[in-house]
């Protein structure tokens, strides 16, 4: 192995929304092994992801290339095998790939440049999920039980599958640390918690005991209160004529710091198995999110929106020796993991990239420590629930949304934190909405990205149908050990899958 070459620890997690943690200013949350990670590395104040949902939130950051760009359209769109993603790019740099865990990749190619694929996936890999914009109705992959089933459980599907993560990677650790492949590690580790159902053991429970859970700052928005979109949203997971007690959402939200504390013991168990393998001074450890959690602020839950809760992730690099600790201001997002990877991996040399990346090396800002922000941030979201692609531009203080399908928002998050205030219409920002306006009309065409989606909505929904005739073919990525009957495949109701749980028959 090189000597400017470390190790590189991808550590990921699903649905964690960056404010919970207590390096973005959370009082409360039970995380010591995330904290030492911020403590002792680069926290990113502001980071994002790039399509506030799963599967094309991971495809864009594997490959640097927005959502739009390659089909990633919805939870059921394929990752093109002929996409470079950052395994590949690694792979080049002469690195040994490996992923453990989640990824969400849908078709054939389950491995995309990993050399190694340690468990299966937990969700289905065919076109199971496909959005359709035709539809009249919207079958949501989850429900209102996410919230009224929330608390405490002695064990769960989630928690299976992530105790296997964990499992596999440290094994792996060992096996890097005592092999005679002198190749540097490239390690993906990426897990299913906190992502709903809020669920979590009663040990996990506990650790909250004594302690406020704080309640969503911004309440249940209504008609005239809301935007259009977040309205399609509660409807689709039957929360807009619901009446939620107080009680079940706190309920839920002490569930959701629980599984945060699960989460950090798995860190906690790769830390110390770097450590016990002599691994731990030559790794770079990258610790992030596919997208955040909106947690029944604005009375909304899950993701599908562009609100901060719902877009930013965390974002910490813990490299000893190679930077400093501190913090930096500078804007980032998800497509940057690429790039940055590949410099980290190249000692800065990389100039590798096959084509335009729509990320950029974050090393530098990682040496600068705190840059004003300059740097504008794109996001997309293409999925079911929206009458027309929804676009996002997120530059210095301004965030702005616009979709042909609803009206043009505009906030100043330095003033309104909470998003509260759309200044689209007020005229003192008509040149800043015009600017912004024109900006997104000449990055996307939005009639011709809208006319491909439905496009590969009908194909993918043809494919399905076929494919339910005779013998379906095989997709899924099986491990030596072979699959686990507990991997969601579809079929069923989501809810009906990640609540095949044992109950703790305490009180809650």
């Amino acid at each position: 192995m090189s000597k400017t070459q470390p190790h590189i620890l991808f550590i990921q997690t699903d649905q964690l929304a960056a404010n919970v943690l207590k390096t973005y200013g959370d009082k409360i949350c039970q995380a010591p092994n995330i904290d030492w990670l911020a403590e002792t590395g680069v926290v990113f104040d502001t980071a994002y992801c790039n399509f506030p949902l799963c599967a094309p939130s991971r495809f864009s950051m594997a490959t640097g290339l927005l959502a739009s760009k390659i089909g990633a359209y919805d939870n059921a769109a394929e990752m093109p095998a002929s996409i470079p993603t950052y395994a590949h790019y690694m792979r080049d740099l002469g690195y040994q790939t490996c992923l453990s865990g989640k990824m969400h990749f849908v078709g054939p190619d389950q491995l995309h440049g990993f050399e190694k694929r340690l468990t299966s996936d937990l969700y289905p890999s065919d076109f199971e999920w496909t959005a359709d914009w035709e539809a009249t109705g919207f079958k949501g992959a989850t429900d209102i039980r996410m919230l009224t089933r929330s608390g405490i459980c002695a064990r769960s599907v989630q928690i299976d599958y992530d105790h296997e993560v964990t499992h596999r990677a440290v094994r792996e650790i060992y096996d890097v640390a005592r092999s005679s492949d002198e190749r540097p590690m490239f390690m993906h580790v990426s897990y299913t918690h906190p992502h709903d159902p809020y669920l979590c053991t009663r040990d996990h429970w506990d650790r909250y005991d004594g302690l406020d859970v704080p309640p969503p700052r911004v309440g249940l928005l209504g008609e005239g209160e809301a935007d259009p979109h977040s309205l399609r949203v509660l409807k689709q997971h039957g929360l807009a004529d619901a009446d939620v007690l107080e009680d079940v959402v706190m309920r839920a939200r002490r569930a959701y710091y629980g599984s945060v504390s699960y989460i950090d013991d798995q860190v906690g168990a790769l830390l110390e198995a770097l450590q016990a393998s002599g691994l731990a001074d030559n790794t770079v450890i990258i610790f992030s999110s596919d997208h955040g959690e909106m947690l029944g602020e604005r009375g909304l839950w899950l993701k599908k929106t562009f609100f901060e809760q719902a877009l930013r992730v965390p974002l910490i690099i813990h490299a000893p020796g190679r930077f400093t600790s501190g913090r930096v201001r500078e804007f980032a997002s998800l497509l940057d993991l690429l790039p940055t990877c590949a410099s980290l991996g190249s000692d800065g040399a990389w100039d590798g990239a096959v084509e335009t990346l729509d990320g950029g090396d974050l090393t530098a800002y990682l040496e600068a420590g705190t840059a004003d922000p300059e740097r504008t941030i794109y996001a997309e979201l293409l999925c079911e629930g929206i009458l027309a692609p929804i676009f996002m531009i997120r530059r210095g203080r301004f965030k702005f949304l616009t979709s042909k399908g609803d009206p043009d928002q505009l906030y100043d998050l330095d003033a309104d934190p909470n998003e509260l205030t759309n200044l689209a219409s007020e005229a003192e920002h008509a040149e800043t909405v015009s600017a912004f306006r024109w900006e997104a009309e000449e990055k996307w065409d939005s009639d011709s990205l809208a006319a491909d989606i439905r496009l590969s909505q009908k194909r993918r929904l043809f494919v399905r149908r076929a494919h339910a005739q005779g013998a379906k073919p095989a997709w899924d990525h099986l491990p030596p050990a072979g699959d686990d009957p507990n991997w969601y495949r579809g079929g069923e109701n989501y809810n009906d899958w990640a609540f095949s749980y044992l109950p703790d028959d305490r009180d809650s």
